[in-house]
């Protein structure tokens, strides 16, 4: 069985219908294969430790760990980014330190706070406790209590949402829009605005600057009782995080 299980860690780099049949094998022997996994990872190309991770998290086994950890020093930027969401969806103990300083290595590297790394990181040190975003008085009442699935604010909302967090201190970096119905949630496409802000300038010049573009984009927003946005937003800690 051992070889057996090598042999399907090695095939997670393989084509795509050969890389999904060994991952849902690797997912159906479960904690059993996971030491052989481990020691596979190094082997492995980009596309073979995505598969990887997808199957620590679908196992769940906490033996995983450490090996999650160094991938956060991966040359790859989507690799670090599963590893960091990884390490938060299975709570796995000591990563909040690995975590911080992934974070930091992506300041260091001026990687803009809106690209998926670092967003992903953020996400993992909420989730871990780490981390605790602002959310000022007014977007916290705007919020609906009564759905407890709904996917952000009501589209009404929206510019009081935005001049409440500008008004904070907080940057918005993008919003997404979704559309909820009896069938289930949808996402909507929002106004074609791809903003870049210059992350040198100072923060109270980013905070205006995305007050500006994210009311342009209210503006212009899809609308209706069943219409939701759900704005990414960071605080001045997040850009300059103590160390």
């Amino acid at each position: 069985m051992t070889s057996h299980i090598e042999t399907l860690v090695q095939q997670l780099d393989g084509k795509a219908d050969e890389s999904y049949d060994a991952r849902a094998e690797l997912i159906w022997i479960g904690a059993d294969a996971i030491p052989a996994v481990i020691n596979g990872l190094p082997s492995l190309g980009g596309f073979g430790q995505l598969t990887a991770i997808e199957v620590f998290e679908e196992v769940g086994d906490p033996r995983c760990g450490p090996a999650l950890i160094g991938l956060l020093d991966s040359d790859n930027p989507t690799i670090r980014e599963w590893a960091a969401m990884a390490l938060a969806s299975l709570e796995i103990d000591g990563a909040i330190g690995p975590l911080r300083r992934a974070y930091r290595a992506c300041l260091e590297r001026a990687t803009p706070p809106n690209w998926t790394e670092p967003g992903g990181i953020r996400w993992a040190l909420t989730e871990l406790g780490a981390r605790t975003p602002v959310v000022p008085p007014l977007t916290a009442r705007l919020r609906p209590t009564t759905a407890d699935n709904a996917p952000g604010w009501p589209s009404a909302h929206f510019t009081e949402v935005i001049n409440d967090l500008a008004d904070h201190a907080q940057v918005i970096l993008y919003s997404q829009f979704r559309r909820v119905d009896a069938g289930g949630t949808y996402g909507v496409s929002g106004p074609a605005m791809d903003w870049e802000l210059d992350w040198t300038a100072p923060w109270e010049h980013l905070v205006e600057e995305s007050r500006t573009w994210s009311l342009l984009e209210a503006s212009e927003a899809p609308a209706g009782d069943n219409i939701f946005v759900a704005p990414t937003w960071i605080d001045r800690t997040d850009l300059y995080p103590e160390r």
